[in-house]
């Protein structure tokens, strides 16, 4: 126990780059505290801080002492806390992260519901198409969009992710409707930048694939901006159904229909997937949080 909060010690002094302030955390004397991290020191051999008047930094062997430590302080942390909180009251900071859009228009009205439920739950919610691993990037349940992933972690699929082609009436009007997906490559596209980059516009069709993709007048990684921009008339759009639902609905957006569909990728069963750890569904706000996105998302779409 005395390595371990050596290591506690070492962790919050890295935190707050300041053993003054890190002993105030655990209230303790300050000396009391640099002796443990220095006995820490001395025990492997090694120096993990450089300490001066005004700042202390991590040495480069720190750095990797403390990537290490905080996966070793994270996974006891999930491990107590799933000893205290088995079945009692959903409580705690529940981290989760999903992909931006999604986050905005459907997670984000759901959570305020789900807030109201569990009170006690502390919400943590982080929103970037940057992937996530669970465990370490320290989040309890991640939403993404793609395909099933190969992590080690349960996956749920919530709902389709297919991307499908959309224009403006008025786009339509003043270019005209295209006939088949190869007449794509003569018109104005708006690009949805992921993290690998903009996403292209695909069509198999004779068991080939065909890059349709038209030149770019507008690529972004804000949905709503190059919607809006697809209202104004200035190109085609592709993107998933769920996020162009409400544009389609009032009108503003139409489907472009083609005897052989799009797709931005050659995977099949794109879809949107909930994921989590299977020792994290023992903990009441986590076992919620699932219960509550799986009822609400994947049973109202199957519906």
């Amino acid at each position: 126990m005395d390595q371990l909060r050596a290591m506690r010690y070492f962790s919050k002094v890295v935190e707050t780059s300041s053993f003054t302030k890190a002993a105030r955390a655990f209230n303790v004397p300050p000396s009391s505290l640099s002796r443990r991290v220095a006995d820490l020191e001395k025990s492997l051999g090694a120096t993990l801080l450089k300490r001066s008047t005004r700042i202390v930094k991590l040495t480069e062997v720190g750095q990797i002492y403390y990537k290490d430590v905080q996966q070793i302080l994270n996974q006891l942390e999930q491990s107590n806390e799933t000893v205290r909180s088995y079945q009692t009251t959903p409580m705690g900071r529940l981290r989760i992260s999903s992909m931006v859009s999604f986050g905005d228009k459907i997670l984000l009205p759901l959570l305020d519901e789900f807030s109201a439920l569990y009170p006690e739950i502390v919400l943590d919610v982080s929103l970037s198409d940057e992937l996530s691993t669970l465990g370490r990037d320290d989040v309890d349940i991640a939403i993404r969009g793609g395909y099933a992933p190969n992590e080690r972690v349960l996956a749920i699929k919530l709902m389709d992710n297919g991307f499908i082609p959309v224009a403006s009436p008025s786009y339509l009007e003043k270019y005209g409707v295209p006939n088949n997906a190869l007449e794509l490559k003569q018109h104005k596209g708006l690009y949805f930048k992921a993290p690998s980059g903009p996403t292209p516009w695909l069509c198999q069709i004779n068991d080939q694939w065909h890059d349709v993709s038209g030149p770019a007048v507008a690529i972004s990684n804000n949905g709503p901006w190059l919607a809006k921009k697809a209202c104004n008339g200035e190109g085609i759009l592709m993107s998933t159904r769920w996020a162009l639902a409400e544009y389609i609905k009032s009108g503003q957006l139409q489907e472009l229909k083609f005897e052989h569909e799009l797709a931005i990728n050659q995977h099949a069963n794109m879809a949107v997937y909930l994921l989590y750890q299977k020792q994290r569904y023992l903990v009441p706000k986590v076992k919620a949080a699932v219960d509550f996105l799986v009822q609400k998302i994947k049973v109202a779409n199957e519906g």
